[in-house]
């Protein structure tokens, strides 16, 4: 179908990125849901918990996003579970995403100095009540730049995605090159969509470390 004319290619694939964007936001907020309950439950004390978390945390960390997608969508099949692409590519960056967010605002809170839980003891805090008032608080203001940085990590690991079929950006880009075989024009403006997308966040990530650090020197 050499017919296709480039703004019909750019209108295909700027289409296709609204699903990339979607599956983007379904994951980090699926996965800051999960991660921060993690979180809590990590910091609760309980070493069985935080032992089970911490395996949670290599598996997820330690094996290639693309493995962790074909066990999702090849492997519940085997068990008599129905999972369409979608919900396969949903439920995988989310928990691929929660065990980097673990992470992340583990070492964030690990950075509020041991005096700020003591503090909030004093005043007859509960464990939970230090966490929420005292800790996460002054957490949040060190986490948002990685957290950020992080998301554009998320934007571009759904490209994988398209290997178990799921129709979004990376998918429509080989779609269309197999359709018109103009793969430099078509692969140009995937990675112009890409670069779209993730360009603002890098920007900002580095504007909110260049924030941080300024006024951790004053």
């Amino acid at each position: 179908m050499n017919e296709f004319t480039l703004w019909d290619m750019g209108s295909n694939l700027l289409l296709a990125a609204r699903w990339t964007v979607l599956l983007s936001l379904i994951a980090f907020i699926g996965g800051g849901v999960l991660g921060l309950a993690l979180l809590v439950l990590r910091l609760s004390g309980r070493k069985w918990l935080e032992k089970i978390i911490d395996w949670y945390i290599e598996i997820f960390q330690g094996t290639p996003l693309l493995m962790q997608l074909f066990m999702v969508f090849f492997g519940l099949p085997l068990m008599g579970v129905d999972v369409s692409p979608w919900l396969a590519a949903s439920v995988t960056l989310t928990l691929y995403t929660s065990a980097y967010l673990v992470e992340i605002w583990g070492g964030c809170v690990s950075a509020i100095s041991r005096g700020q839980w003591n503090a909030g003891a004093s005043l007859g805090m509960s464990y939970l009540q230090q966490l929420r008032h005292v800790v996460l608080p002054q957490a949040l203001r060190i986490a948002i730049a990685p957290t950020v940085g992080f998301l554009v990590q998320v934007v571009k690991s759904t490209a994988l995605t398209s290997i178990i079929g799921l129709i979004e950006l990376t998918k429509t880009g080989n779609m269309l090159t197999n359709s018109t075989f103009r793969p430099f024009p078509i692969y140009g403006m995937v990675a112009l969509l890409y670069f779209a997308m993730c360009f603002p966040l890098t920007w900002y990530a580095r504007a909110l470390e260049q924030r941080h650090r300024n006024n951790s020197l004053r």
